[in-house]
């Protein structure tokens, strides 16, 4: 296992949400690709296992964390810090879908949904400030969703909680100028990933719908909206982002993947244009 000295000259990385599978994972191989030490995290450390293979399987260090939990994240980044004496780069990706209609969802599942995406980011993100502004030196990563560009149905509370992790990251990189700290959004477009089978799993626990079962199947074809046959892969993406963010002057904003042009030539159409084509396109 990687020890602090063997990791002389090389950043330090800890990525949430590594499952494989998922875009964390592809992060994860990615940065570790470019020479970099990654901390990857997830609940589970058999749900990253395999990073640990092959030739890159020594620039890695495995971490059990759930970003909801505050003792979960600061046990996490005090063995970090233990073993390695730094944190060059925090990437916030960990998150769970939560499909619905908004006046159905359970608060439950909306808390639950805020708590990983939001809140879990910025757990982490007071956690290793202090250590950070000490350094005056580091990159705070907030991986967000191209769809708060474009807001449509079916969706509504994993947007929400994305937009504020958007809005939070804006914020966040003018406060934590003066510390020498940069902050980006990472803004993914259609990424080919786990994350429709996430959704319909979550979905599979939600309570029957009253006013929306005739909308059923629009809602759960929004679960693989992202998924279709000219999705980006997650390694096309994961290798465009870690060039970004390890550029020495990196990007505010740096967005990349199917639909993200798209997207963001929705975010400038009036609202009843923007309207006409999504109400089309997910059948609401």
């Amino acid at each position: 296992m990687t020890s602090e000295r063997e990791s002389y000259g090389r950043q330090v990385v800890v990525i949430t949400g590594c499952s494989s599978g998922g875009i964390g994972h592809a992060l994860a191989r990615a940065f570790a690709a470019e020479d970099c030490l990654v901390v990857a995290t997830a609940r589970s450390a058999r749900s990253m296992a395999d990073l640990n293979d092959g030739d890159h399987g020594r620039s890695f260090f495995l971490q059990e964390l759930d970003v909801r939990s505050e003792e979960s994240v600061q046990n996490a980044l005090s063995n970090v810090l233990e073993r390695f004496g730094r944190i060059d780069i925090v990437v916030n990706n960990a998150g769970v879908p939560c499909l619905g209609p908004l006046a159905e969802v359970p608060l439950s599942a909306v808390q639950t949904t805020f708590d990983t995406n939001f809140y879990g980011a910025l757990r982490l993100i007071q956690a290793v400030v202090p250590h950070m502004a000490s350094r005056r030196k580091g990159k705070i990563v907030n991986v967000g969703s191209v769809t708060v560009m474009s807001p449509g149905p079916w969706n509504g509370v994993y947007i929400a909680s994305k937009a504020a992790l958007h809005s939070l990251t804006d914020s966040l990189r003018l406060e934590l100028r003066p510390f020498g700290i940069d902050v980006i959004c990472v803004v993914p477009g259609a990424i080919r990933s786990n994350i429709g089978n996430s959704g319909i799993a979550s979905y599979n626990q939600m309570p029957e719908w009253r006013l929306y079962k005739p909308f059923e199947a629009a809602i759960l074809a929004r679960a693989n909206l992202s998924q279709g046959p000219n999705s980006t892969p997650s390694e096309v993406f994961a290798k465009k982002t870690v060039a970004a963010i390890l550029e020495k002057n990196s990007p505010r904003w740096f967005s990349y993947g199917q639909f993200s042009t798209l997207m963001s030539i929705m975010y400038y159409l009036p609202l009843f244009v923007r309207d006409f084509f999504l109400k089309k396109a997910m059948k609401c």
